[in-house]
């Protein structure tokens, strides 16, 4: 029996508002704290599909934490507390409405439109004569705006100052802390036998002050390659060896499923629910370092909502 953690309707002291997006319930409490629960609910192709997947959320939610301890000197981040395996309490923010997107190395989307003969990427150059999966000399910055709804869209740095998504001031800030996060991020991976190639991160702005906010580092957010292999594959021009949710995409092409009008998603059983859930854990183990410890599902809603609760109660 599936014990996934898919959905939250929780009523805390003080709530103001909850938003449920694809993947995480958020619980705003007196415009002062956000209560984020990671859920098991995993989305492809923009579609959040038929069956949760069993500690998936767990481990979104403490990857995330172990990260924004890992760089919180480098930039104040938003987390207060995890007092809960799938949750983080912390401090809320005004988005910045653009989501800051840095690329290490050519590919996915990047090389997509690389192939296409492309050569500037949210007005940053690229350089000729690369392949696919190689190494920037420096890594880039690609924006997105930030949808709501849709997609996000791809913008340069001029773009965002022009028409004042950004304010130039805060701006050069966000590009300082995006690229710096990398770097200390790419140093961890590589303790790890990893290659961090892209990831993106989204910040925040509270009396002032900026703030790094939601996930970084997980394979949700980010795409990450195994080191070992890395130049034999690329001079053969063979895939990567990759830790990410690409093979649930894979799953879902290999069963006719992109997304696009009149697909069906194909039947998720049993056995590949468990599958994708013993990925996400050995993901886990490998970006951490990290054994994984399985928290209790037998009634994980009240566990989490008691949790929840009895922090509230402390702040």
């Amino acid at each position: 029996m599936n014990k996934a953690l898919t959905r939250t309707d929780f009523n805390f002291p003080g709530q103001k508002s909850v938003y449920h997006g694809k993947v995480r319930d958020v619980y705003n409490i007196d415009n002062e704290y956000l209560v984020m629960v990671v859920s098991d609910r995993i989305s492809a192709f923009d579609v959040v599909l038929p069956e949760g997947i069993p500690y998936k959320g767990q481990v979104l939610n403490q990857i995330a934490a172990k990260f924004l301890d890992a760089t919180s000197d480098i930039v104040p981040n938003w987390k207060v507390a995890t007092p809960d395996p799938n949750v983080t309490v912390g401090i809320h923010c005004e988005p910045f409405k653009v989501e800051m997107v840095i690329r290490g190395y050519l590919t996915g989307h990047a090389w997509r439109e690389y192939r296409s003969g492309k050569r500037i990427l949210c007005g940053v150059p690229m350089p000729e004569g690369m392949v696919e999966n190689q190494k920037f000399p420096e890594p880039i910055l690609t924006p997105t705006t930030k949808a709501y709804e849709g997609h996000d869209e791809d913008i340069s740095r001029e773009d965002i100052i022009e028409q004042g998504i950004v304010d130039e001031e805060d701006y050069e800030m966000l590009e300082h802390y995006t690229r710096e996060v990398y770097r200390r991020g790419t140093v961890i991976a590589a303790e790890k036998g990893l290659i961090l190639v892209d990831t993106k991160y989204e910040f925040g702005k509270k009396d002032g002050q900026i703030f790094l906010i939601d996930e970084i580092h997980t394979p949700d957010s980010s795409r990450y390659f195994y080191a070992k292999g890395y130049e034999e594959r690329l001079a053969k021009g063979e895939n990567q060896k990759q830790l990410s949710k690409e093979f649930v995409r894979q799953w879902l092409i290999e069963n006719n499923f992109q997304g696009h009008e009149g697909q069906v998603v194909p039947e998720m059983n049993e056995a590949l629910v468990l599958s994708v859930s013993e990925r996400y854990i050995e993901l886990y183990e490998n970006i951490t370092g990290d054994k994984f410890i399985k928290s209790d599902l037998s009634n994980i809603q009240e566990r989490i909502e008691t949790n929840i609760q009895n922090f509230l109660k402390t702040i």
